[in-house]
């Protein structure tokens, strides 16, 4: 059976209840904070912010923090709760949630470092223009599935998984370009590659808000769509396997 927001405030335990709330907050909050992150390393990329990036460089911390929490929760939930059903794919669905957020810290902390190389270089860089707009794509993409989690909505998560694709393409795209243009000004090496690892961040950090739209069909459906066809997916599909 599928759930929604409204099933999991239905236990006669109301302990219970505000244990499960906690486990969605806290992930948002982990969420909210990591979006954070990526914004303002690709802001001080384009406003040439060097201390902007330090700060998003050595923040990391922060979210490693909240994940190690969050998992505690989980834990002792699963420890005292010993949940089934459609209460045990949330707790699954949120440790799983976490690890992927991390993971975007982790990119978040890589395009900050290149950012400050590309900063402290002093030389013009060519590619922001798409760093700007995958950084927006993806960006777009982890707010939805953070929202889809939040709101148990399959069709807005079916609709990350499906633009994973369009990023991908957006990515490829990119580097053929900046491929190019290297070959063609070979004094351009350092600064592009700088460029291509933000660009490769990024197509991450879409790689992971997938990720976490794929969960929010599990919790939902019990549904485990990881390997399957994004092509081969919609509502009605979701319904014939649910």
């Amino acid at each position: 059976m599928d759930i929604t927001s409204e099933t999991h405030s239905q236990h006669i335990s109301r302990q219970f209840n505000q244990e499960l709330e906690e486990l969605k907050t806290h992930l948002m909050t982990m969420g909210g904070l990591v979006e954070q992150q990526v914004q303002q390393a690709i802001q001080a990329l384009l406003d040439g912010d060097s201390r902007l990036a330090e700060e998003v460089s050595e923040g990391d911390h922060q979210v490693n923090e909240m994940q190690l929490k969050i998992d505690d929760e989980c834990t002792r939930v699963l420890a005292r709760r010993q949940p089934a059903a459609s209460d045990l794919r949330l707790v699954l669905a949120v440790i799983r949630a976490t690890a992927d957020l991390e993971r975007i810290g982790d990119e978040a902390s890589k395009i900050a470092r290149n950012a400050l190389t590309l900063i402290e270089s002093g030389n013009g860089v060519r590619g922001l223009v798409e760093v700007r707009h995958i950084s927006e794509h993806v960006r777009k993409m982890l707010r939805d599935a953070l929202t889809a989690f939040a709101r148990f909505d399959t069709e807005l998560a079916l609709q990350v998984v499906h633009e994973d694709d369009a990023v991908d393409d957006e990515y490829g795209s990119a580097m053929r370009s900046l491929m190019t243009f290297m070959m063609e000004d070979s004094r351009a090496i350092g600064p592009v590659l700088s460029v291509m690892w933000i660009l490769r961040a990024l197509e991450r950090v879409g790689d992971h808000a997938d990720n976490l739209a794929e969960y929010v069909i599990y919790l939902v459906k019990g549904l485990d769509i990881r390997h399957m066809d994004p092509d081969q997916l919609d509502e009605s599909a979701l319904k014939r396997k649910g």
